[in-house]
């Protein structure tokens, strides 16, 4: 006989970007009891909750579960890290809290490739249900939701901000006041999820209000194992918890939201996935789903550095005095650079003519360091993170074994297709004419990297192969797709194929990444997914325009645009 208190009507694995969402959503029917399953705990670290500080939680155990790669063949077999969210609020707890939304044209490309239903301009309901803009509500934004979305300091506290985008200018490229509204492509402000300067994080703005409804029930600090089944339907989850294996039952739907890497764990080691998968790891096969745990797709970065000749770095708030004075202003006022990720000014591009929508972003920091906060060197410094975002090489993770413990194998196999080489060629040579503005000629001074002498295609290659890092996006790891594609692991509802009462809901089911961070079209598909399951009936369609360059398939870079 079940326990009453393991009883629920929806089980939601994984309290991350989407979990929480779901969470959230779902028991606001006071009708339906909810249970929502974290394998991490509590987000109340100041390590967390204060944007500056984003480095250190992504560099803990503690709350990460520090995946890596196998060596990557095209990367002179380096290794990769891929840090995921082990916390309440998963990954959009330790990222860098910088929200992008994807171009229109990215989510059109999921409708295309088979997810009906999946364009942008019927997610743009979803977009502008889920955030608060600080700018307000207009066709493209909305002003009631629950993620607050800020400029952070408003690029007010450093010149190098606005001296960024007036290069891009000097180069060439336009300008855009919205970059998750009207118009992409561009030089503008960054956006970021960030509310009264604390992260607003997934548990920030969806559970932590949802947390007092008797109707739903947090369970930190488990570690899901499998998915229970009679016959075909899924009906629960096991789980360990204080070294105990225990079960939860689900009257309507078990709901995966434990990611990109978790998610497809979960359903292989549950049975569901490829069958030589299945069989080297000693699982029994339920369903031959070859989709599971393919098509990995993630962003890759590099960071583009100079001297700065001006004492205007963040290079000079490094020493403890500095970090002591930004924190003892945060604590008291949520003001100043402990408020910021420090991310202010951003750009999108193209690479090459012919391509409809951007496939680079830069994001600018006014100071030369490692994502960790390591200093580059001695002195004042600026950098871009910039990659190309639509990468043409697909990847794989599979579980190696039954044990829910065990690290899984993947590989992105980054850099396998020769468009991706060329387009990192374009980046790095585009990126230097960028920096290279009288608008940038005040502070800059040598480059650090790649350096003068990187020029050549082979240079170019070598350095990238040798100093790429990840911009820790994989997804697309159990893509939505058509009843026809054999690839397609979900219908379009997010429901699991082969199995009943099954859905998946989180950056796996992306049938391809978008161009920016991805926190946000993660969150968007929670929001949509959640109306799905509870039969709500969709909004329709907005008929919102978005700029294109209109000479898009001539100019790799144009100042005028139409409309899509």
């Amino acid at each position: 006989m079940r326990n009453p208190e393991s009883q629920f009507d929806y089980i939601v694995v994984g309290a991350g970007s989407a979990g929480c969402v779901l969470a959230a959503r779902l028991s606001e029917d006071p009708s339906v009891n909810v249970a929502l399953l974290e394998a991490g705990g509590s987000d109340k670290s100041i390590y967390i909750q204060m944007p500056t500080a984003l480095s250190i939680p992504m560099n803990m155990d503690k709350y990460n579960w520090g995946f890596e790669s196998q060596p990557e063949p095209h990367l002179d077999n380096r290794r990769m890290d891929c840090p995921r969210g082990k916390v309440l609020g998963g990954s959009s707890s330790i990222n860098g809290m910088v929200f992008v939304r994807g171009h229109a044209c990215d989510i059109n490309a999921w409708e295309r490739s088979g997810a009906a239903g999946w364009n942008y301009q019927s997610c743009l309901p979803y977009y502008k249900k889920m955030e608060t803009w600080i700018e307000g509500a207009d066709d493209y934004r909305g002003d009631s939701g629950p993620l607050a979305v800020c400029t952070g300091n408003d690029m007010k506290l450093n010149p190098l901000y606005k001296s960024f985008i007036q290069a891009g200018v000097q180069a060439g490229y336009p300008t855009t006041r919205d970059y998750n509204g009207y118009q992409q492509e561009g030089f503008g402000q960054m956006h970021m999820s960030v509310k009264g300067g604390v992260r607003w994080s997934t548990a920030n703005a969806y559970l932590k209000p949802a947390s007092h409804r008797s109707n739903l029930t947090i369970i930190p600090n488990t570690l899901v194992d499998q998915l229970i089944f009679d016959g075909e339907r899924a009906i629960g989850v096991r789980y360990i918890s204080a070294g105990r294996q225990m079960k939860a039952f689900a009257d309507a739907e078990v709901i995966l939201s434990a990611g990109s890497i978790g998610s497809p764990m979960v359903l292989q080691r549950s049975g569901i996935g490829p069958v030589n998968v299945l069989n080297d790891a000693k699982v029994n096969v339920r369903f031959d789903s070859p989709g599971v745990g393919e098509n990995l797709q993630d962003h890759l970065e590099v960071y583009f550095q100079y001297r700065c000749k001006q004492p205007v770095s963040l290079n000079r708030k490094l020493g403890l005095v500095s970090k002591g004075m930004i924190g003892a202003q945060w604590l008291i006022s949520k003001s100043g650079l402990g408020a910021t990720n420090h991310f202010e000014s951003c750009a999108f591009i193209r690479s090459r003519a012919g391509l409809q929508s951007p496939n680079v972003q830069y994001h600018f920091l006014p100071g030369a360091m490692r994502y960790d906060g390591r200093a580059a060197f001695a002195g004042d410094g600026y950098q871009v993170h910039v990659g190309p975002n639509n990468p043409w090489s697909r990847g794989k993770l599979a579980i190696t074994s039954n044990d829910p413990r065990a690290k899984p194998f993947i590989q992105f196999n980054y850099l396998q297709q020769s468009q991706d080489v060329q387009d990192w060629r374009d980046t790095i040579r585009l990126t230097r004419e960028i920096l290279g503005q009288p608008a940038m000629d005040d502070f800059r001074g040598d480059e650090i990297q790649p350096g003068d002498d990187i020029e050549s295609d082979e240079a170019i290659d070598r350095w990238v192969r040798q100093n790429v890092e990840s911009a820790y996006h994989p997804s697309c790891t159990a893509k939505m797709g058509g009843e026809g594609d054999s690839m397609a692991v979900l219908d379009e509802q997010c429901r699991v194929r082969g199995v009943a009462n099954l859905r998946v809901v989180d950056s796996s089911i992306f049938p391809s990444i978008t161009n920016g961070n991805l926190n946000g079209p993660t969150i968007m598909v929670a929001e949509r997914a959640a109306d799905i399951i509870k039969g709500s009936v969709l909004p329709a369609e907005q008929n919102a325009k978005v700029w294109i360059a209109e000479d898009w398939d001539s100019k790799q870079r144009s100042m005028a645009g139409i409309e899509l």
